[in-house]
């Protein structure tokens, strides 16, 4: 194949088995996904070792027909004819067959290439005596077959796609739109196959620029249609090992697939068949080279992706065949790792569980050990969450959408993925609304008004919170009411308006009591604390906050006593008493750093710089507040970059550094007026 390219190693591995030898034939398989140009390298190995083998070579399809691979009798037949046998002195058993074909090869040693063979079965059949070897390309990982070499091949490295494509499609011509030559290749999951339809399509239009192709392959709803040239086509290769599956396997491909091309746990399988134990069906589709292994989670269980082109076509089937139990499984299963992960993290007043959101709980996957190292399941496993929420707001149930959208606020709200946050609430707000979910509706639109908040949108946070808090008075749902309340406290806090702040903290505390939910009650008296402390009032500060910092210690919520303890600090340094406030600042930095909080740490890191500055350790304040700084800039915390610039101006300024102040002066402005309007 004159085009041939890359594959060197597997090139190389092959050529040292296919040597000459004496005794049992040497055996090569070539196994992997459909499309990934097993066959292409096969002959490719067949070309380059056709002189070690005088007496020619032996080509046969074991594809047979469509669902039916071919028998090994028929195969046997067909090779003896290639061999000269002709009409009736074929014979007429499998057995009989078998010895003649071993007999004439023995007499005349020849490479036997056998292409798209189903299993180590079929192969069996059609091994040849002494000298011969045999070149096998299989979908499957062909094992069992004594002494047989195994070259498993994955898509090709990006800079060979490229040069695929532009072998095919002509080299100047990619080399003239590098970047739409790449996102071709990106396209085709740089699957030889696919590169190759890619580049005849190309080839076949010269007028066409390479972006007019990368836009028709833009739609992974549409890539498959469009990777047809000819009588080449990635669908017919996908196709063939489609319709082998059996119907459980089947079904698993199409509930995975529109998953994305996120890897995803062993259970995901279980949930979708509704059955625990699914591995059998998880081992026919690794074995089918269509789910490939992809690394462990954090309990030490195997992880699996979909090749690309196998989901583009698992895809489309299942929008013509939707399973929507499969997904609201799936979706229910995640959310029963989402919420016990949750279990290991901070507890967040914000978030709102749903009671009624259908949950399926995987048997068997370690889920109890998940709120050991929450942290590390979550960040392993964000995007897959993160598509599976937009995935159920589009597809239904919308109850499932923003049942596990809220379970995953507690991560949002430590890492501060405000996008992600965002967008997750967004799609699951849309969805409970089409759906009628007027709960729903309120819990994402509290979740948005955080954000906004979070943001330093407090106009906005606090339209949002409005409109929660009405939505849950007419459900009936009093702490829903209290916690959208306190968001309307934060938010006029933050644009200076003390009495109205003081009003919806005291309300939202009162309902807190009443329900006997003391993790509110800390967060209400905490925040009424902060407000004392905004207007002065260090008496009333210290009530309300010393209140909040036993009940926090009390029940064992250290994220709650490290937010406290920084108010505490604050307290101490209006009433002077610099030991005691960095005492607290520095307890609160020890608790946000154990727990991997690294925004609120941030704000205990710029407390305890401002009070070294001010005590004249410039050295330790400057090394607090710049690494403050870059914490608030890699999580866009303008408001926060802003002061801790400002700090470090003043500094630099009583040492004076004068173009230095001044540089972090103008810092400070620039960050100030990228806040949003309406910011005090």
């Amino acid at each position: 194949m004159p085009d041939f390219t890359g594959r060197r190693e597997a090139v190389a591995a092959l050529l040292r088995v296919l040597a000459p030898a004496t005794g049992p034939p040497a055996v090569a398989v070539i196994a992997g996904p459909p499309g990934v140009g097993k066959s292409a390298l096969a002959v490719h190995c067949a070309h380059a070792v056709r002189e070690r083998f005088p007496h020619g070579q032996l080509y046969l399809s074991l594809g047979g027909a469509p669902g039916a691979p071919a028998e090994p009798a028929d195969l046997l037949a067909e090779a003896l004819r290639a061999l000269g046998v002709s009409g009736e002195a074929v014979p007429c058993g499998p057995g009989e067959r078998a010895a003649l074909y071993r007999s004439l090869l023995a007499e005349r040693p020849m490479l036997v290439l056998l292409d798209d063979a189903s299993g180590g079965a079929q192969v069996r059949h059609l091994l040849p005596g002494s000298g011969s070897a045999v070149l096998v390309t299989s979908r499957r990982r062909i094992t069992e077959i004594p002494g047989a070499a195994l070259v498993e091949l994955d898509a090709l490295p990006h800079a060979e796609a490229v040069e695929l494509l532009g072998r095919i499609a002509g080299a100047e011509r990619v080399a003239a739109e590098p970047r739409s030559a790449a996102a071709v290749a990106r396209a085709c999951a740089h699957l030889p196959l696919a590169v190759r339809v890619a580049g005849a399509r190309l080839a076949a239009r010269p007028g066409w620029p390479l972006r007019a192709l990368e836009r028709r392959l833009a739609d992974e709803s549409s890539r498959l249609a469009e990777l047809r040239a000819g009588d080449l086509e990635v669908r017919e290769s996908l196709d063939r090992s489609y319709r082998l599956l059996p119907a459980d396997a089947a079904r698993a491909l199409r509930a995975l697939a529109p998953l994305g091309a996120h890897p995803l746990p062993a259970w995901a399988v279980d949930a979708a068949l509704d059955r625990h134990g699914a591995d059998d069906v998880t081992d026919v589709l690794v074995d089918a080279s269509l789910l490939r292994q992809d690394g462990v989670d954090t309990l030490g269980r195997p992880r699996y992706r979909l090749y690309d082109p196998v989901r583009w076509d698992a895809g489309e089937r299942a929008a013509r065949d939707p399973d929507p139990r499969a997904l609201a499984r799936v979706a229910g299963a995640w959310l029963v790792a989402a919420e016990r992960a949750a279990a290991g993290l901070p507890t967040t007043v914000f978030s709102v569980a749903s009671a009624g959101a259908e949950r399926w709980t995987p048997v068997g996957h370690g889920l109890a050990r998940l709120a050991r190292d929450p942290l590390s399941w979550f960040r392993q496993e964000r995007d897959a969450l993160v598509r599976l929420v937009e995935l159920t707001a589009e597809r239904g149930p919308a109850g499932s959408a923003w049942a596990l959208a809220a379970a995953l606020v507690p991560f949002f709200d430590l890492r501060c993925h405000l996008d992600a946050w965002r967008r997750t609430h967004r799609a699951a707000l849309d969805a409970a609304r089409e759906a009628g979910d007027r709960y729903g509706e309120a819990a994402m639109l509290r979740g948005l008004g955080q954000v906004s908040l979070y943001r330093d949108r407090y106009r906005e946070a606090a339209e949002m919170f409005g409109r929660s808090r009405a939505i849950f008075r007419q459900v009936g749902d009093p702490r829903g009411e209290a916690i959208s309340v306190c968001g309307l406290g934060a938010a006029a806090q933050f644009r200076d308006d003390r009495p109205a702040a003081l009003r919806h903290f005291r309300r939202a505390l009162a309902v807190f009591l009443s329900l006997g939910d003391r993790q509110g009650e800390a967060y209400a008296r905490q925040a009424i604390g902060r407000a004392c402390l905004r207007s002065g009032d260090l008496a009333g500060a210290a009530e309300w906050l010393e209140g909040a910092l036993r009940l926090a210690r009390d029940m064992g919520d250290t994220h709650r006593e490290g937010c406290v303890s920084m108010q505490v600090g604050r307290m101490h340094d209006l009433a002077a008493d610099a030991d005691a406030a960095l005492r607290f600042h520095g307890r609160a930095l020890e608790i946000f750093e154990s727990l991997g909080d690294r925004h609120c740490g941030a704000y205990a890191m710029q407390g305890i710089g401002g009070l070294q500055a001010a005590r004249g350790d410039l050295r330790p304040a400057s090394i607090r507040l710049e690494r403050s700084l870059a914490v608030f800039q890699r999580l866009g915390d303008l408001s926060g970059a802003a002061a801790s610039s400002q700090m470090l101006a003043e500094l630099h300024r009583s040492a004076g550094r004068t173009r230095l102040a001044r540089d972090y002066l103008d810092r400070a402005v620039c960050l100030r007026r990228g806040l949003p309007s309406g910011f005090p």
